[in-house]
């Protein structure tokens, strides 16, 4: 085998997404405790949305702008289901070139309760629908994400046409480019294998892991943030107001509701309940505990006492920083991952924060932005045999090949430095777009008085 094709053999993963219908082929049946667990997953990537994401973070902004938060978030779920339904899944789940899905889909056409898509194990295949409506929630949630970075000041309106922007420029062409490949059973033979993977995305030909989202979700949304709440301005009286939390209790629950979610996001993401679920069920709840005690005791060191908001924080970082490695690292990894992410992340929100002077509003590029390219970047290294990890598995010769940390880690890099560029691009376009159309940004007043009453029209809490 030549090395070009021996080097794409050996990085084909056991578990990366699976976008290609087997149509022509006899229609297997499949397995019925896959598509249960599936269906499951799918509920619970909702749940980490709406109410999750909705709760973790309206509780951290100031009580005359809560309604907001839940609107945007809210509506953010259901235009981007819709969107997704139109041509979303066709343009990253169907074959187009290295960037770009094509349209062979939009309209969700050809789908039919019968038709198909691979998992990661040659022969084994789900519900094309099930797949379908489980990858909508990963879509829907990335975009929401966004919205903590530019909280309590820019137009509704606004919000929405930069989520269509982004979402169809962004978000589709980058997961096509990280998640799309033709599905285990087109690797035959190396000539087979080479055939296949010239038809994947770009940043899988790269040999790039990403189990569930770290590049896909996490770094496009925390670069997305950044650009966002440094075009848009810091919120009036930043750093001479108080800003503090309306609710912390409420984001507590928020994020306990994203953790039991985030079970469906990265479990679900192995594609079948086999043992391999297992391993991410673990890693998923080792590095989230891991990461909000790293968390605590960072932030107990420094101030002086451990506060919740800071608990719940680290557990989002946690579970940030293992997305992406959480189907390739052993235990003991995740746990180290989660360790690292949480420390990092706290002085990311904290002292980077401050020193560079921008509004993050609710931590946005802190949290998501920074645990994701940390994940990222560590997935090379917790993937690896030596230190606990599976390697990545060779479906040529139906095994686990040879791992290099160092030949991965230039792989994972090439997953990183193309999300942040492409998102960070298309985010600063979409922001001028919208700016120019109708305008990012409330007036003072409506800002001062509240987006909730003024916005919206109604007030959350009544005296």
């Amino acid at each position: 085998m030549n090395p070009p094709l021996r080097r794409l053999s050996a990085i084909l993963p056991l578990l990366l997404y699976a976008g290609a219908s087997v149509a022509e082929q006899a229609t297997p049946v499949p397995n019925k405790g896959d598509t249960s667990w599936m269906i499951v997953a799918t509920v619970l990537v909702i749940l980490m949305t709406i109410p999750g994401l909705a709760l973790f973070y309206a509780g951290m902004v100031r009580a005359k702008n809560i309604l907001s938060v839940l609107m945007q978030v809210f509506m953010t779920f259901c235009m981007i289901a819709v969107l997704w339904a139109l041509y979303g899944y066709s343009i990253a789940f169907t074959e187009g070139n290295a960037f770009f899905g094509g349209l062979d889909k939009a309209f969700l056409s050809g789908i039919t309760v019968d038709s198909v898509v691979a998992t990661f194990s040659k022969g084994v295949y789900l519900p094309e629908y099930v797949y379908a409506m489980f990858q909508l929630t990963f879509a829907a949630i990335t975009p929401a994400l966004i919205i903590g970075a530019f909280a309590e000041r820019m137009k509704f309106s606004a919000v929405l046409l930069f989520i269509l922007l982004w979402f169809t420029f962004s978000y589709l062409p980058i997961a096509h480019m990280v998640w799309y490949w033709t599905g285990p059973d087109a690797y035959t033979d190396a000539d087979a294998a080479a055939k296949a993977g010239a038809t994947a995305g770009f940043i899988f030909q790269k040999g790039a892991l990403d189990f569930a989202g770290g590049t896909v979700v996490h770094i496009n949304a925390g670069i997305a943030g950044l650009i966002g709440c440094l075009l848009v301005g810091k919120r009036v009286g930043f750093g001479e107001e108080s800003m503090a939390p309306h609710n912390v209790p409420m984001t507590m629950i928020g994020a306990a509701l994203l953790w039991v979610g985030w079970f469906g996001f990265n479990v679900g993401s192995n594609l079948e309940a086999n043992g391999a679920a297992g391993l991410v069920f673990a890693n998923t709840l080792l590095a989230t505990a891991a990461a909000a005690l790293a968390w605590m005791l960072t932030e107990w060191f420094a101030r002086g006492t451990p506060s919740m908001l800071g608990g719940a924080s680290g557990a989002v970082a946690g579970l940030v920083a293992i997305t992406p490695a959480c189907g390739w690292a052993g235990p003991m990894g995740a746990m180290a991952l989660g360790l690292v992410a949480g420390a990092v992340c706290f002085w990311a929100v904290t002292e980077f924060k401050n020193a560079m002077g921008y509004d993050d509003s609710l931590d946005v590029f802190g949290v998501h932005g920074i645990s994701g390219i940390l994940g990222s970047i560590g997935t090379a290294i917790v993937a690896s045999p030596a230190l606990g990890g599976t390697g990545v598995y060779d479906y040529v010769s139906n095994g686990f090949g040879e791992y290099s940390i160092f030949t991965q880690l230039q792989s994972q890099l090439w997953g990183v430095a193309v999300t942040v560029v492409w998102s960070g691009v298309v985010a600063f376009i979409a922001y001028k777009l919208v700016d120019m159309l109708i305008g990012l940004r409330v007036s003072e007043e409506t800002e001062r008085e509240g987006l909730d009453i003024n916005e919206h029209g109604e007030i959350a809490y009544h005296n």
